[in-house]
């Protein structure tokens, strides 16, 4: 068998395996318990401080 097959075969079964477990793997990690108020906290970075600039003690205690 020449390379360009046997890759193919590897693809075709193994890797398409292993890929799929890695997309299981990272919607169940998405979705865990305990993760909404992370995501949440990151989806509302945008609007803070909406009115007017963060301040100086603000920014550090968030970094």
């Amino acid at each position: 068998m020449d390379t360009y097959s046997i890759l193919r075969e590897f693809a075709d079964s193994w890797m398409l395996l292993a890929l799929f477990s890695f997309f299981v793997g990272v919607i169940l990690w998405v979705f865990r318990p305990g993760s909404r108020r992370t995501y949440a906290d990151t989806a509302d970075i945008p609007f803070r401080n909406e009115t007017k600039p963060a301040q100086a003690d603000q920014v550090a205690k968030e970094a």
